[in-house]
């Protein structure tokens, strides 16, 4: 009780100053159910194929709260799911840039660091190019997707269990990812119980191959889907696929498959139509009633 009375004060203090919050908060209260046995460190790397900074090696899962201006607080939240091919999280433009654009639209975010593969180098996004060239990536991810899909949902219970304490609407929490991170986006929105329920959806150039329970729930919520055509890993058919599987459940879906933008556009800008996509998602929050 003394914790959570110091939690709310610092959160109260933040939005008097205007600032905006970055509380990192730890999924568990202790070690991640399923990875006991875990004993490394996350780590960070700035100089990769990918040329943006990544974390590597998460092995304590935790969300990172970055919270509106309250005075342009519309109660709405997202938690946000980074990709990197479960053995790194694109903190940057799938994240954290991701949470200042929906700041300043009123929109609390939480950015998600989920558990991955452990990588043994100081190289994450080498291990993974190295895997997915060889056709090993999915069968030593499998079972590590299970857990991070694990860390999406409590993510979505604490939200939803602390939404008083972030001055949210807790029928106003969604859910969105990139990449691999839409993979845990949809591994959340097909395997919800109802305190984990996601109100929205939008998974962003999801990679759906390594899912194994695609049920569509009776309660499915509206679902956003963006994607582009020259996806060098060929993903935007699934990113049809599900738009199409929406409609067929007569559930709300839009989709967005731009011509040019390739994998993993996230908030990078390249001038081209792809720089609007978080535009659209705005939009769709708005009609949607978010």
């Amino acid at each position: 009780m003394k914790n959570s009375s110091v939690k709310i004060i610092a959160l109260l203090l933040l939005y008097a100053t205007g600032l905006s919050a970055q509380q990192v908060i730890a999924l568990y209260p202790g070690k991640a159910p399923g990875s006991e046995s875990w004993t490394w460190d996350e780590k960070e790397n700035n100089k990769n194929l990918f040329n943006t900074r990544v974390v590597y090696n998460v092995s304590r899962p935790t969300i990172t709260a970055y919270l509106p201006d309250p005075a342009k607080a519309t109660g709405t939240a997202v938690i946000i799911a980074p990709g990197g091919g479960f053995h790194n999280l694109s903190i940057d433009s799938e994240g954290i840039d991701v949470a200042k654009w929906l700041n300043e639209r009123g929109i609390a975010a939480f950015v998600l660091k989920y558990r991955l593969v452990h990588c043994l180098t100081n190289d994450p996004v080498q291990e993974f190019l190295a895997k997915m060239n060889s056709g090993s990536l999915d069968k030593e991810s499998a079972p590590v997707v299970a857990l991070a899909i694990n860390d999406g949902l409590q993510a979505m219970k604490y939200v939803r269990s602390h939404a008083g304490e972030f001055r949210l609407n807790p029928k106003k929490i969604g859910f969105m990812g990139f990449s691999a991170g839409g993979t845990i986006t949809m591994g959340v929105t097909f395997g919800y119980t109802a305190d984990s329920r996601p109100d929205f959806s939008a998974p962003v150039y999801a990679y759906m191959g390594i899912l194994t329970e695609k049920t569509i729930q009776k309660d499915a919520p509206p679902i956003f889907i963006c994607a582009a055509s020259d996806d060098q890993l060929g993903l935007a058919t699934h990113s049809s696929n599900l738009y199409n599987d929406w409609i067929a459940a007569k559930k709300p879906a839009e989709l967005h498959i731009y011509a040019k933008g390739g994998h993993g556009f996230g908030m990078r800008k390249q001038n081209l139509p792809t720089d609007q996509w978080i535009e659209r998602f705005g939009e769709w929050l708005k009609v949607q009633g978010f």
